[in-house]
């Protein structure tokens, strides 16, 4: 089942974000962070246990990032991965947002998803705010994708 997340999920979230950060395929979230941006998140519970998380974040009027796209390592190759990615892309369009991005090292994942990879200087200035943070910072091995959404 895949619904908005609440406050009481967070610590999970962030317990998943973070393990794959210490891999280096995600950037960490603090649970300020997290509560923040709690109306980003989706996440996808089996027998109340929650065994992904995707955030669609609005960076401007007609633009969307995923970010955050983890899921339990012992439940991937199951389609929560691609399910989670439907259901932020739905809410982008049923929000009238053009273009969705990822910055990402999946790019088959992605790629399978119907994005597009696309140059990283033709995204605005304003999404590379949380760069800074990342340890690979500024050898960045992440590529650009996009979906364009049909409104």
């Amino acid at each position: 089942m895949i619904r908005k997340a609440r406050f009481s999920d967070i610590k999970e979230i962030q317990r998943l974000i973070n393990r794959y950060a210490q891999d280096g395929a995600l950037l960490p979230r603090s649970l300020s962070e997290l509560y923040e941006n709690i109306r980003d998140f989706f996440i996808y519970k089996e027998k109340r246990r929650m065994l992904g998380c995707c955030a669609l974040h609005i960076s401007w009027k007609d633009l969307a990032e995923i970010k955050s796209l983890a899921v339990r390592r012992e439940a991937r190759r199951r389609g929560i991965g691609n399910r989670l990615l439907r259901t932020a892309l739905q809410e982008a369009k049923e929000l009238g947002i053009k273009k969705v991005f990822a910055l990402t090292n999946q790019e088959k994942f992605f790629k399978k998803n119907s994005f597009k990879k696309i140059k990283k200087e033709k995204l605005p200035h304003k999404i590379w705010g949380e760069c800074i943070r990342c340890p690979k910072f500024p050898d960045c091995d992440e590529v650009a994708m996009i979906f364009l959404i049909d409104n």
